[in-house]
């Protein structure tokens, strides 16, 4: 949605490359490399902070840093929401707590790969509820979905927009979500704070650029951006796709990028290692 919205503000068109591979760590290293013109922008998500951090971890290369962006502005930042099958006896996290404690070899939890976005949110809850489960780790977000619908998993972190269609047919039940706040579209589904687990994690987007673009061609953009999403027809197709928007301008956004990605790098650590295939 953020590419026509952009070509109607700056008056020229915007082409949207998908460069896929490696966890989208394939398209931000391209973007990071790019001539810092003004020209070739990225939307990255929060894998943005976690991917150098797993490079780290296992002593490689990294194929990009965070410090070769400068963020332009932040587009949306939904809290994932902790799901549980229709067909499970839990209604509270209070009782997933309280079971798993009896018996942890049982409970399983899904995600949409090791160190993805789901998985991330996962580790942070269970290490403030003092558990421990098995991991399930899947190719995405829609096989991880069905793991919980088959009743291959017990539970997992789903963006809202995966979940609502199968909390809408009574497929899978909300215990709670990870923001500060509850969710508009969920206000009867409490936050792991309000529970007591000081977790906090949001599946967010922001637009970026090579760090050398010139001060002025980021004022622009900036401007651009900032146009973009109050754009009439952007607003509408992100409420189609059931993505509220949660603008934020350069500057609060590098603060609560750091923020955000400090909190990151200590999950990625405390994960530790996980060897795959």
């Amino acid at each position: 949605p953020l590419a026509p919205a952009l070509e109607r503000v700056l008056k020229q068109s915007v082409v949207v490359t998908n460069k896929a591979g490696a966890a989208g760590a394939v398209g931000m290293q391209s973007a990071a490399v790019a001539k810092p013109d003004g020209y070739t922008l990225l939307v990255g998500l929060v894998s943005i902070s976690i991917i150098p951090e797993v490079d780290a971890l296992f002593g490689r290369t990294p194929a990009f840093t965070r410090d070769q962006f400068v963020g332009i502005a932040r587009l949306n930042a939904d809290p994932p929401i902790l799901v549980v099958g229709a067909e499970t006896p839990w209604k509270t996290v209070k009782e997933v707590v309280e079971d798993a404690r009896k018996r942890p070899v049982d409970f399983i939890f899904s995600s949409s790969g090791v160190y993805g976005a789901s998985h991330v949110p996962m580790e942070m809850f269970l290490h403030a509820a003092g558990l421990r489960m098995r991991h399930l780790p899947t190719t995405g977000g829609a096989p991880a979905m069905t793991a919980v619908l088959g009743g291959h998993a017990a539970m997992w972190a789903s963006p809202p927009a995966v979940a609502a269609p199968h909390l809408k047919a009574g497929k899978i039940r909300a215990l709670a979500t990870w923001g500060a706040t509850r969710l508009t579209a969920f206000p009867d589904i409490p936050t792991m704070k309000e529970l007591g687990y000081d977790v906090e994690y949001y599946l967010w987007a922001g637009l970026f650029a090579p760090k050398d673009v010139p001060a002025n061609v980021v004022k622009v953009l900036r401007e651009a951006a900032r146009q973009a999403v109050q754009d009439p027809e952007f607003k509408t197709a992100m409420e189609k796709i059931q993505t509220p928007i949660a603008y934020q301008d350069a500057d609060t956004f590098r603060e609560w990028w750091d923020r955000d990605a400090q909190t990151l790098a200590g999950v990625i650590k405390r994960i530790g290692k996980i060897e795959t295939k």
